[in-house]
């Protein structure tokens, strides 16, 4: 027997993979979510959507990229998982992704292709649309460089490749490499950790969609836990994955605070207890 089946659920409710159907709407994701199409079916260019580890971004890039109907949209997500990629490897990748067919090594016949596929699918009724998470890892002025060339190829009603940045703060300081690209950006929002009656909510709609049909967790059990994750869902998830797994082995119906203490203490999160900022806010 495992926790899911001493508390009988139908699934891991906390696992911090992404899983569409464990999706939360909250209030700041919704904004959000509402804002960046906006900015995709508008052809407003660039759009950043900023957060600290571990507060949503790519759970809702991925929500993003799932709404974007194939009919009207040519979408596609870029991870970037190391800070050494070059100008040329970018361009390339974004040309396979809207497919480039056998895209150019040199640089100049590459970006001819790529301006001629984007117009083939303007004509043809579609928007682009480039999701790039981990866009802090983007760094140098040659890059940054490269998407305001690339914001560059636009047609009378907008531009002919929307880029949606998913990053940590940090990407400020690359932005600032490149002043007129900073200038370019048509929406910015952040996300920011939940305020604590989020939290709760968040808990109760992971454990519904795993098929809990009763209280679980007490109330002061989930204060707990919005106390040492600060708010931030991927520290939730961590919390009441263990707390599950500790629930189980002493044979607790239900989480109480007792159990949230524990596991925060052999998490090392119990000094952890800084008082969230306020959710997010977006600005055009």
């Amino acid at each position: 027997m495992d926790y899911m089946e001493f508390y009988k659920l139908n699934n891991q409710p906390f696992t911090n993979a992404v899983d569409n159907r464990f999706y939360y709407n909250s209030s700041q994701h919704s904004e959000a979510l509402v804002r960046l199409k906006y900015t995709a079916s508008t052809r407003k260019g660039l759009a950043l959507l900023v957060g600290d580890i571990g507060t949503g971004k790519t759970t809702l890039a991925r929500r993003v990229l799932d709404e974007m109907d194939e009919s009207e949209y040519e979408a596609a997500l870029l991870v970037i998982i190391h800070s050494s990629v070059t100008a040329e490897w970018l361009i390339r990748k974004i040309a396979i992704q809207i497919g480039v067919q056998d895209p150019s090594e040199e640089k100049v016949e590459l970006l001819s292709q790529l301006y001629r596929r984007l117009l083939e699918l303007y004509e043809g009724g579609k928007k682009v649309v480039v999701l790039i998470d981990e866009a802090q890892m983007l760094k140098g002025k040659e890059i940054m460089e490269e998407f305001r060339g690339l914001l560059n190829m636009e047609v009378p009603d907008g531009k002919l490749v929307t880029f949606i940045f998913f990053a940590l703060p940090e990407i400020d300081e690359n932005l600032s490499l490149d002043e007129p690209l900073k200038q370019r950006i048509a929406f910015r929002y952040s996300l920011h950790s939940f305020q604590e009656t989020t939290t709760k909510e968040y808990i109760k709609h992971r454990l519904h969609i795993a098929g809990c049909d009763g209280e679980l967790f007490t109330d002061k059990s989930l204060s707990a836990v919005h106390k040492y994750a600060k708010g931030i869902p991927r520290l939730i998830n961590t919390i009441c994955d263990n707390a599950l797994l500790e629930g189980f082995l002493v044979k607790r119906k239900v989480i109480d605070e007792d159990v949230i203490t524990n596991v925060a203490n052999d998490l090392g999160l119990t000094a952890n207890t800084v008082t969230p900022r306020p959710e997010g806010r977006g600005i055009f």
